[in-house]
């Protein structure tokens, strides 16, 4: 402490240090919170009718024409209660190829396809793999907690990597 500095000045200097690192944690938390939720938020869109198969129609497509973002093709159902299509669409990704048969779920009240089976769940969640990387930077800089962004990090990487050997 400084000679000429009155006493409670340091209480008050470490009561405002100590309210800075407070709010840097909560800012940083909520920033890291916010992202796991977009994450989750952008993959639940389609992971919801590749996991939640039940009731939904079942079948292959055999895809036959390829645009720019999305490939058509025949629907040939497998469940019961489905009901064969001459065309449906499925998003085009890099593993998606003309003349191949694919494994769908059919998106309730649409012609849209979604990739079923393994790699179509791990597709689904590749949003997630990708924000749980950045949020691994805002938890290691931004809460000083590497152990848990190296947890993070590790886990998007394997997501992502699973996603691309799969598909």
């Amino acid at each position: 402490m400084i000679p000429a500095m009155p006493a409670s000045a340091a209480p008050a200097r470490q009561s405002a240090h100590a309210m800075l690192r407070f709010g840097r944690f909560a800012a940083m938390g909520t920033v890291a919170a916010l992202i796991l939720i977009a994450g989750v938020w952008a993959s639940w869109g389609t992971a919801q009718h590749v996991m939640l198969t039940k009731g939904r129609e079942r079948g292959t497509v055999d895809v036959a024409r390829c645009g720019p973002d999305t490939c058509t093709g025949a629907f040939t159902p497998v469940s019961e209660g489905a009901q064969p299509r001459p065309r449906v669409e499925i998003a085009k990704s890099v593993a998606v190829a003309k003349g191949r048969t694919y494994t769908v779920v059919m998106k309730p009240g649409s012609d849209d396809a979604v990739r079923s089976g393994p790699a179509g769940v791990l597709y689904a969640w590749i949003p997630l793999g990708g924000a749980l990387l950045l949020a691994s930077v805002v938890v290691a800089g931004g809460l000083l907690r590497t152990r848990a962004a190296w947890v993070m990090a590790l886990s998007g990487v394997a997501l992502l990597t699973a996603a691309f050997v799969t598909v």
